[in-house]
């Protein structure tokens, strides 16, 4: 074994020189504002999973024939793993303080880390365009519904979307640029108050409308379709692999959060509220409104907008149609633009702060014609599917070298060093053992993703592309771990010298701050 690197406890003293312009600026720097409490985490993840996506996901599997109960366990089971991944990616954020792509620097060397950061961006801003148009559909709906007079504008197209169509798009777009470039700081509040609380409030109420319709004759053990109980437990092993995939994104860069909170018990409590407690809840409520529409409507309507439409009441359609484009813009912050906005600073720090990436991102968003991709299930499946099978590995790579080979130690201020001499400079710049890791495991996540005849696997991809990564990781790095010795994982917050050459100016909104040599976190 060798001798780890120095960790910051034992360099406190020295007198480091300045972080290399090429890999830092104010917004990458370790957090100096940590304002993220638990009702911040608790609401950051009602924003995700309040999605449209999701309630239709929790219905279908109803539909498909899963009794309620069977539906509510199974998807308590993949959130709940999910649940514990966030809490590992969060303990490793909240101690270095760190976004994804600094922190990922550590695996992959000071700039091989911009290769998981770019397979997570490019996800990124196809969905961050997706999810900006299908809100802006709501938007369509809701201006047809207020002046019928402008259907004439919704007849024509260019480049695939009607004048209406442009013009909604545009609006959302120029709506989520304003909240987005305001910062970290803004986004908090913004979500605190209003992302995610909003929809539990038309969920509520329209599961409370259907049940009194139906004089609560809804039935939470019946299967709809008379499934075996084989194909209810392969349905069921489905559902939960398929609800940690969708959250492997998040899981992947969960530091850009969890670096903002000031204590262990902050990212912890708000996790355990947002996804075993909250995600089960609302699938709950979900599947109480599909099993309404049954009663009410003759018929199982698994899209809350097409529910709203059916009580066919004008108050009731505005209502909800900006309920959701509310909670279409909450899922686009968390999950689609904040990732990017970092991971496109990474690139060149000294040019890109947090609003330039995130205005990178947005544009992007736009060139791709998110109505081309998203219409086509060719390009969804083989693109976007192939990318998603890269998330297991990626995560893996990132768990196996902190837990693992580094025990958490890392040394934050060598994050910000372009020294050949650098613990995590590697060669050039780039872990050669990172790379062997990812390719093989992301070319067997692939393959299983996308092979028809391999269509049984597809779901459970991801679970052979982070063993097969994870595994060969620590293999090839077993020379580097730090020696068993060095004990338990610590839970302080590391400290940092990084000097801040550029440091944010008084006031301004978006960074992060410069680093500054934090209080011990309290222990969980």
């Amino acid at each position: 074994m060798t001798t780890p690197p120095p960790t910051p406890h034992t360099r406190q003293n020295e007198q480091l020189p300045a972080p290399d312009p090429r890999l830092f600026n104010a917004d990458l720097a370790p957090a100096r504002e940590r304002t993220w409490g638990a009702y911040s985490i608790f609401a950051l993840w009602m924003s995700d999973t309040h999605a449209i996506s999701n309630y239709a996901f929790a219905a279908s599997l109803f539909v498909l024939g899963l009794p309620a109960w069977e539906v509510f366990a199974a998807l308590l089971v993949g959130i709940s793993i999910v649940h514990w991944l966030m809490n590992r990616m969060g303990h490793a954020g909240h101690r270095t303080g760190v976004p994804y792509p600094v922190l990922a620097r550590a695996s992959w060397g000071v700039y091989g880390a911009n290769i998981p950061a770019l397979l997570r961006a490019v996800m990124a801003v196809a969905w961050y365009g997706i999810q900006t148009w299908l809100a802006s559909t709501a938007v369509v709906l809701l201006t047809l519904q207020i002046a019928p007079g402008l259907a004439a504008y919704h007849h024509n197209a260019v480049l695939g979307l009607s004048t209406l169509g442009w013009i909604a798009f545009l609006v959302m777009w120029g709506l989520q640029a304003l909240l987005l470039t305001r910062g970290m700081e803004f986004i908090r509040k913004v979500q605190d108050f209003a992302t995610g609380p909003v929809v539990w409030l038309v969920l509520l109420a329209l599961a409370v409308y259907l049940v009194v319709k139906a004089d609560g004759d809804i039935s939470l053990t019946r299967s709809l379709t008379g499934l075996s109980g084989a194909s209810q437990l392969k349905e069921s092993l489905i559902a939960v692999s398929l609800t940690v995939a969708t959250f492997l994104t998040l899981v992947l860069n969960y530091a850009d959060f969890a670096r903002f909170t000031p204590d262990h018990r902050s990212y912890r409590r708000g996790n355990l509220m947002g996804l075993p407690v909250n995600f089960t809840a609302f699938a709950v409520v979900a599947v109480l409104v599909t099993a309404g529409t049954i009663a009410v409507f003759g018929e199982a309507v698994h899209d809350p907008v097409k529910v709203i439409q059916k009580i066919d009441n004008p108050v009731v359609t505005v209502i909800g149609a900006v309920s959701f484009i509310v909670a279409t813009i909450g899922i686009n912050v968390v999950a689609n633009f904040v990732s990017p906005a970092y991971d496109f600073a990474n690139l060149a720090p000294k040019y890109l702060d947090f609003r330039r990436g995130g205005m990178i991102t947005a544009v992007l968003a736009v060139l791709v014609l998110p109505w081309k991709l998203y219409s086509s299930a060719l390009v969804i499946q083989y693109f976007l599917g192939a990318l998603g099978a890269f998330l297991g590995p990626l995560v893996a790579i990132l768990l196996v070298d902190y837990y693992l080979i580094r025990r958490g130690r890392i040394d934050v201020d060598a994050l910000f060093s372009a020294d050949e001499r650098g613990a995590y400079f590697y060669r050039r710049g780039y872990n050669p053992k990172a790379v062997i890791a990812f390719l093989p495991a992301a070319a067997v996540s692939a393959s299983l993703a996308l092979i028809p005849a391999f269509g049984a696997l597809a779901p459970f991809s991801w679970i052979f592309g982070m063993g097969i990564s994870g595994v060969l990781y620590a293999a090839v790095s077993r020379r580097g771990r730090v020696a068993a010795e060095a004990g338990p994982i610590p839970y302080g917050m590391i400290p940092s010298q990084v000097r801040a050459g550029a440091a944010e100016e008084p006031g301004r909104p978006g960074g992060s701050g410069a680093a500054v040599v934090p209080v011990p976190a309290k222990g969980s």
